[in-house]
């Protein structure tokens, strides 16, 4: 077990603060993320801890131990830091830069002995890099390199691991490789961890608590659920964003909502059948994207009811808790007949909202094409005793279209408008036809009169 102790820290660049009274502590097992806009003082914390940047004011305690009072090597036995800039310029292999890490276990000019070399090996195969240890480090992929240096920092055998950024520059499959790895060392080393992070859903998927910093200090700390608000980012970042629920991992989920300033309007009008913050995301791209969005029927406290208000997207709304009323089902049928097109998107259904899919059954009777995003199998939200899963059946052998992303949607959309220009156009090019033979027809007829 180690614990870690942030008391009154205030630190300064100069004459400039950078931290002001920061105070939190974290035990063994435990992953906190730190965020905050750039010079919130992120980085400036994890100096302070790691003994970079003595802190004027304030202690940093392991078990109640200053970390300013202890030697080095005892402090690197405890600690160990992978930086944002994982970059080794020279051509050291990967086992080699791995063995670095047994430096403060080592006297000086002490060669690595078995055990050393065991622990390395021990390190680079739960880091999946064992298959590396030859291979020149500056050879390697960027995600390659940061888990031989996550490896180096285990090699150390720490208590407590302090990352910055430690996903930057990297795709998002690497992103969740480094990520998952990250979380075991923490449930399974019980490694005590904090990172530093710009990317919301990143760290509300797999840090169990954050803190918000803003101008070096502390504005909120907690779960991701407590942190996470549209307010509190509102009041860090200076953003509008939506804080969903998402569907699948029941974690919070933030959607910048800044809309671009010259947003080119598209022909075709959109309705959405959506609830339980499914629709958030893909309403959010649809109205940048230009399209007339509508949505229904939603419950007044539904997260994609609050992001329909956020984005002025017209709703039919229900009262809370209440099932679908008449005057509701009415309302949302206007709106479909209205729309070009229906999205059905991978929402809950219960008994509550069954008639929605009725809705969506009725709109492909009447000819509006209809998509079903099927992103979450229909298996894993039906709470309707299978009645739910009847009808997409249904809906299937109507024409209803399932698509597999919200990407794949995009594109039919777009194949949608472009036909139905051409339609357009067609439909102009006839009445000019048609109105230019009138024009002749008349003309005839008029001289015709004229020699009569």
């Amino acid at each position: 077990m180690v614990n870690l102790k942030i008391e009154d820290v205030d630190c300064n660049y100069d004459s400039v603060q950078i931290l002001e009274n920061v105070r939190f502590s974290i035990e063994t097992g435990t992953f906190l993320g730190i965020l905050g806009p750039n010079g919130s003082g992120k980085t400036t914390m994890l100096k302070s801890i790691s003994r970079v940047l003595k802190p004027r004011n304030g202690a940093i305690l392991i078990d109640e131990a200053n970390v300013y009072k202890m030697k080095t090597g005892e402090v690197a036995k405890h600690m160990a830091v992978v930086p944002q800039d994982s970059s080794i310029a020279f051509s050291f292999t990967a086992l080699q830069v791995v063995l670095m890490g047994r430096a403060p276990h080592l006297s000086r000019l002490q060669s690595e002995s078995e055990k050393d070399m065991a622990i390395a090996k021990q390190a680079m195969e739960y880091t999946d890099t064992w298959n590396l240890a030859d291979r020149l480090v500056t050879e390697l992929s960027g995600g390659e390199r940061q888990r031989v240096i996550i490896a180096r920092a285990l090699t150390q055998e720490p208590k407590i691991l302090l990352l910055d950024e430690p996903t930057s520059h990297l795709d998002i499959c690497n992103q969740l490789e480094i990520m998952d790895l990250l979380k075991q060392l923490c449930d399974e080393n019980k490694i005590l961890i904090v990172g530093v992070f710009h990317d919301f859903n990143l760290a509300a998927r797999y840090c169990d608590s954050l803190i918000l910093l803003k101008d070096g200090k502390i504005v909120a700390a907690g779960k991701a659920s407590e942190t996470l608000t549209s307010e509190n980012i509102k009041n860090v970042f200076g953003i509008d964003v939506i804080v969903n629920k998402h569907p699948v991992t029941d974690l919070p989920f933030v959607i910048p909502i800044s809309k671009p300033k010259d947003k080119k309007q598209r022909g075709l009008s959109v309705h959405l059948i959506c609830g339980a913050g499914t629709g958030s995301m893909l309403m959010k791209t649809l109205t940048d994207s230009g399209y007339n969005v509508t949505a229904g029927v939603l419950n007044l406290l539904d997260t994609d009811c609050e992001s329909a208000q956020y984005l002025k997207v017209r709703v039919a709304t229900e009262a809370p808790f209440s099932p679908l009323t008449e005057k509701a089902r009415k309302a949302n049928l206007e709106m479909i007949c209205q729309s070009n097109v229906i999205v059905v998107t991978s929402v809950p259904f219960g008994q509550g909202n069954l008639q929605n899919l009725e809705a969506a059954k009725e709109a492909l009777k009447r000819g509006i094409p209809t998509y079903i995003l099927d992103e979450v199998p229909i298996e894993i939200r039906d709470f309707t005793g299978g009645k739910a899963k009847t009808l997409l059946s249904e809906l299937e052998k109507l024409g209803a279209v399932f698509v597999r992303s919200q990407a794949e949607l995009l594109h039919l959309l777009n194949v949608s408008e472009e036909k139905a220009k051409l339609g357009s156009e067609s439909a102009l090019v006839a009445d000019h036809l048609k109105s230019n033979a009138t024009s002749k027809e008349n003309d005839i007829t008029s001289q015709a009169k004229k020699h009569s």
